[in-house]
């Protein structure tokens, strides 16, 4: 896909099986909470930040970048609620986007209301930079995973992180994603989630897989 934004193993076969899974597949109705959830989550990330400009609407910007991903992942992926509701995640099967007038719509208005014109080229470039590195195989690509700030270190992302490693493997696709955000990477790996490769945007950024 043309943007990508994402930060949030040794596969753990059996960990969660499939009846047990507590996450729940979001409808229309869930897109606002998603959105604000992804927003306070997401606000200070600095891969977010590398290409939301900082001016008055930066908080507004930001919500156009989960609106597009939320769209996107419902027309390429899967769109996760906690049972809760107070955690979310967006998963993106790369192989299957395809350029629709939808989605060119998409990435139009996220031009308009999120990264603006100026950004558009650097959006790219990492982008390419980050698609090198995947496979020719389908993947499961976590695009964010977000817990309300008001509800984090009470299992909630926990839960989700091991219901969404259930559903990869019942997909027999390998777990990709991104983060900019150091701290979180021993958490990460209690998922089996390991380092692959490290980039250089002025800021770094980890790409992590599992099933290695």
């Amino acid at each position: 896909m043309l943007f990508k934004f994402a930060d949030p193993p040794r596969c753990l076969t059996g960990l969660v099986s499939p009846k047990s899974l507590m996450m729940t597949e979001a409808t229309a109705k869930d897109k606002g909470l998603i959105i604000d959830i992804l927003t306070q989550s997401f606000q200070d990330n600095q891969s977010v930040n590398y290409l939301i400009p900082s001016d008055g609407r930066r908080l507004n910007r930001i919500r156009a970048l989960m609106d597009y991903s939320y769209e996107t992942c419902k027309l390429f992926g899967k769109v996760y609620l906690s049972d809760d509701k107070k955690g979310c995640a967006l998963v993106s099967f790369p192989e299957r986007k395809k350029t629709t007038l939808k989605s060119l719509l998409l990435e139009v208005k996220l031009i308009l209301n999120g990264i603006g014109f100026g950004n558009i080229s650097k959006a790219i470039s990492r982008e390419k930079a980050i698609s090198k590195n995947y496979p020719a195989d389908p993947i499961y690509y976590l695009w964010f995973i977000g817990v309300r700030p008001d509800s984090q270190n009470n299992g909630v992302g926990k839960q989700l992180m091991r219901d969404l490693v259930a559903e990869s493997e019942r997909m027999k696709r390998p777990i990709y994603l991104e983060t900019s955000t150091v701290k979180n990477l021993p958490w990460y790996k209690k998922f089996g989630l390991d380092v692959y490769n490290q980039l250089d945007f002025g800021y770094n950024l980890f790409l992590i897989r599992n099933g290695q």
